[in-house]
């Protein structure tokens, strides 16, 4: 199954509104030269309206970095999903490894999951594990169960709205990458996993690869069996970096 590539840039917990905005508009001009590639960016909350305002009429993705899972209620501090949709919202990460180690769990994620759905946005899933989880081997089974967890409630017929991202926690950040191969053997499993549960239909979801990704490793990523594009964390606030990223895609 041909799936299009998905390039994703996590803006994490940086930029103001001013240089969101310049980081916008490079993106926008950048994807623009790609138009077979699915391109999205997830600024900051506070950031949102400006880079809504520069990415329109553009090809990009708006995305928000997490929601909560109830629709509404008293939960100071807190966005729900249908805000994030109001406010331009397509795509949501769901169960990002920072958030996790913040002490957001497995059952958390799937309630987010969930909620993504119902307010008619994308869960951009995402799983991996930490570094004694790779050396003790129990890679597959911390996958299996976070996976399990996530689409707990997802049903068949809305797997064409969810997309995973495999980010072995241990590259965080860290300035370490999976190989190659160490990322297609995730990716592999995950698709099992995918299958697993709902057949042929388990073979849509694209599952991008995450962790330390630069424009010296993003196209021996690509080219890799199984990994259908790329969640980039800190080379995505370079509008350089990311535009060599998209155009080797």
């Amino acid at each position: 199954m041909t799936r299009p590539r998905f390039i994703a840039g996590n803006w994490k917990m940086h930029l103001l509104a001013a240089e969101a905005r310049r980081l916008a508009a490079d993106v926008a001009t950048a994807a623009a030269a790609r138009p077979q590639v699915d391109v999205a960016v997830f600024p900051a909350f506070t950031a949102l309206h400006v880079v809504r305002e520069t990415l329109a009429g553009s090809r990009v993705l708006l995305g928000a970095q997490c929601c909560h899972e109830a629709a509404e209620g008293a939960h100071t501090g807190e966005v729900s999903a249908a805000m994030l949709a109001d406010a331009g919202v397509r795509v949501v990460l769901c169960g990002h490894s920072e958030r996790r180690a913040a002490g957001e769990t497995d059952d958390a994620v799937g309630l987010r999951v969930r909620a993504v759905l119902r307010a008619g946005l994308r869960p951009l899933v995402c799983v991996g594990e930490t570094l004694a989880d790779r050396e003790a081997g129990t890679t597959d089974g911390v996958l299996a169960r976070q996976f399990a967890a996530a689409c707990a409630d997802v049903a068949g017929a809305e797997l064409s709205s969810i997309d995973v991202a495999y980010e072995p926690v241990w590259a965080i950040g860290t300035g370490r990458t999976a190989t190659p191969q160490m990322a297609s053997a995730a990716h592999a499993s995950l698709r099992g996993l995918l299958v697993g549960k709902f057949g042929e239909a388990g073979r849509g979801p694209r599952i991008l690869y995450g962790g330390s990704v630069k424009p010296v490793n993003a196209t021996e990523l690509l080219a890799s069996p199984g990994i259908d594009g790329l969640l980039v964390g800190g080379a995505s606030l370079d509008a350089a970096q990311f535009r060599l990223i998209l155009e080797n895609s």
